[in-house]
Formats: structure tokens, C-alpha cells, sequence
């Protein structure tokens, strides 16, 4: 006996990772942050007083970065305990857990995105450096 045609399956939305500070580790912490972008992403996330979508980041150090990377890398970076992700309607919206991970591991956070922040300044400072030689050649 034929029922007709077999009912739609619901998507339903897998709930997001976001371990508990305790089993957060240093090693899950530098790995995450060893990307250029995702360091790129965090240090914005922490610096922001508010969450940010993942669309905010579709150009990061002026490179476009694809939709399906850039979930990737929000991925590593909230499997990671890096970030906080909540799905509102079809947005992500993201913070950081600096707060958390700070009385975790006092510092750590802080000197990496310091040092972030010297190479991002050193890469700028060299980049007008190399087009100043071009233009005189």
C-alpha cells in the first residue's frame, strides 16, 4: 500500500561546540591562533565591545576569504574555547572569551595579540618600504 510520497526530513540544526573552560589548553590556543586569519579574526573579536557575524570577516589583511573557509576557521577557533558562537536566524553572531581565558592563563592572550599587533605594524611599515623602492626604480 502506497502512502504517497515519504514526508520532508527536518534539517535540524546540530547544536555548536563550545568546550568548558577547564579542559580549554594552551596547545588548542596556539594551534588556533597559528593561522594568520583566524590571529586576524581573534584579535578583532577581542577587541570589540560587541559580537560581530562571521560575515564581518569575509575580508580579513585585505585578503576575501571564502564563506565555507571562514566557517572552518570560526570552527577551530570555538573548538579551540577562543570564542563564543550563537546562531541568530541565518547569522552567527561571535565574541571572544578573553574574559575566561584570561583568569585561565593570566597574560597569554594579551601577548599574543601584542606580538600580532608588532607584526601586523612591521608588515605595514615594510610594505610602504618595498613600494617607495619600486617607485624609485
Amino acid at each position: 500500500m502506497d502512502d504517497g510520497p515519504a514526508p520532508a526530513i527536518l534539517q535540524i540544526m546540530q547544536p555548536l561546540f563550545h568546550p568548558s573552560i577547564e579542559v580549554v589548553t594552551v596547545e588548542a590556543i596556539l594551534h588556533a591562533l597559528a593561522d594568520p586569519v583566524r590571529v586576524s579574526i581573534f584579535a578583532d573579536l577581542a577587541s570589540s565591545s560587541c559580537s560581530l557575524t562571521c560575515s564581518s570577516f569575509l575580508k580579513v589583511s585585505e585578503k576575501t576569504v571564502p564563506k565555507s573557509t571562514l566557517s572552518q576557521h570560526f570552527k577551530v577557533l570555538r573548538e579551540a574555547g577562543l570564542v563564543r558562537s550563537e546562531r541568530r536566524g541565518v547569522e552567527m553572531h561571535n565574541t571572544s572569551r578573553c574574559v575566561e581565558i584570561e583568569k585561565r592563563f593570566p597574560g597569554l592572550l594579551q601577548a599574543i595579540i601584542k606580538a600580532h599587533n608588532i607584526q601586523l605594524a612591521a608588515g605595514a611599515r615594510g610594505s610602504a618600504a618595498s613600494r617607495q623602492v619600486r617607485r624609485r626604480q
